[in-house]
């Protein structure tokens, strides 16, 4: 493998011989132009002796000779060419650089036989043979570089975007294997992408409209179907995957031991539906739990609040949701415990409010900042401490909201052997900031 200075080195070898080449025709221009070159009055004395003592050689004995000599050299310099590479470089090309070059190179001697002035025939011999020599160079430097890249042995430079890859189908219980197709010697060959643990995590990205889904999501709902997995499905533009997930389910149902049991979370289209308390009492073991809802809620409707963590303005809010969810778990056993009746109740007085949530012990350090700040008639503290929960969840006081998150046609144990489920959920790109908040709230306890 060659170094930075071998490189270096060897360009300076061809740039010389380049040099030598330019050289040798302008002294052969000068010696066969001498009568044109005296009359524009560029000949002078010690110029005339070098050029003289450079004749002698014998090289410049006759017109062919240095022109031949000129012409190796080129060929010499032309050898090392590496250049940028090019998969546009066509043979038919680099023959026609080369033929016209030789061409005109050679025959701009029948220059000397025109019947015009010196200065004439000077410039027409002059300008033939150098344009002749500049195609000559760019020809045989797009013929070196053709040459450079077949003899290249680097994989990655076959056709200098592809590579060998993949080409097994690599499977086990868990596997996901995306088919692919990729070009490497002029052939469109098959490939394998194999994902052999997805558990791992998998990250898809992509502009809309790139094909995500279509050429990869879609392939995993697929397998993991077919392998008897259950499913938590996120349908950012619902009802585009679900139908896919719906129709493999039917196809492979008799892949799975127990077959699952199907459910949508849709708020746009209460007949296709079911419903689903994502605070259930039987998921919520004790008050971190509380905290990690209120949470999840809290930052998905204010986005801006994940940067500020710790403020008091941030913190307070969060705990003041954690008291009112934690209290209504413990209350009659958590028959009221769902999100709408969290809404409702944080909209009642602070005096009964407050009365009420100090019964539960639990909760009375969460909640002593606000009846403290309460008793001493701090209003514009509390107002600040309480007004950005009920601001935030008042957005989500909806009818259609209230109907799906109050029941509990099924818990989201989704992978329980006993009673496994595929469930849907689905989202609306207009009404992200809405349905994004509480549908986060369902993903933790997946």
């Amino acid at each position: 493998m060659n170094t930075g200075e071998d490189i270096q080195g060897l360009r300076k070898i061809i740039d010389f011989t380049r040099l030598i080449s330019i050289f040798i025709l302008t002294i052969h221009f000068y010696l066969c132009c001498y009568i044109a070159f005296k009359n524009w009055d560029w000949t002078a004395t010690i110029t005339d002796r070098i050029v003289a003592n450079i004749a002698k050689t014998g090289l410049f004995n006759n017109i062919v000779k240095p022109k031949l000599a000129a012409l190796l050299s080129l060929v010499i310099s032309l050898i090392g060419v590496k250049g940028k590479k090019d998969e546009k470089i066509q043979k038919n090309t680099i023959i026609a650089y080369l033929l016209t070059g030789f061409l005109l190179y050679f025959i701009s001697v029948l220059c000397f036989y025109l019947n015009v002035k010196a200065t004439i025939i000077a410039i027409c011999y002059i300008g033939i043979t150098s344009i002749g020599y500049l195609l000559i160079l760019t020809g045989g430097g797009l013929l070196s570089r053709l040459i450079r890249n077949k003899l290249d042995t680097d994989i990655f430079n076959t056709d200098n975007e592809t590579f060998p890859q993949e080409e097994r189908l690599l499977e086990n219980e868990y596997s996901v294997n995306l088919p692919a197709k990729y070009r490497l010697k002029n052939k469109i060959r098959h490939s394998w992408i194999n994902f052999i643990n997805p558990f791992r995590g998998m990250l898809v990205a992509g502009t809309p409209g790139a094909g995500k889904s279509y050429f990869v999501i879609r392939h995993i709902i697929d397998q993991h179907l077919k392998k008897g997995f259950s499913m938590f499905l996120y349908d950012f533009k619902y009802d585009d995957l679900s139908k896919i997930a719906y129709n493999k389910l039917l196809k492979y149902q008799k892949n799975f031991k127990i077959k699952p049991s199907f459910y949508i979370i849709n708020f746009d289209d209460l007949n296709r539906t079911h419903r689903c308390n994502p605070l259930d009492p039987a998921g919520m073991e004790d008050i971190t739990d509380a905290t990690e809802a209120s949470r999840t809620i809290m930052l998905g409707l204010n986005r801006d609040w994940i940067k500020k963590q710790g403020d008091f303005f941030v913190e307070s809010p969060i705990n003041f949701l954690t008291a009112i969810i934690w209290y209504l778990r413990r209350y009659e056993n958590g028959r009221y415990c769902t999100l709408p009746h969290v809404i409702e109740l944080m909209q009642a007085d602070y005096d009964p409010l407050f009365a009420v949530l100090q019964q539960e012990e639990e909760i009375k350090v969460l909640i002593n900042p606000f009846v403290s700040a309460f008793q001493n008639k701090a209003k514009e503290q509390l107002e600040g401490q309480i007004a950005s929960a009920k601001i935030g969840l008042a957005r989500l006081s909806s009818p259609q909201l209230y109907y799906v998150l109050s029941g509990n046609d099924f818990t989201l144990d989704v992978n329980n052997p006993l009673q496994p489920k595929i469930v849907c959920v689905g989202n609306n790109p207009q009404k992200l900031q809405v349905y994004g908040a509480v549908l986060s709230l369902h993903i933790p306890y997946d």
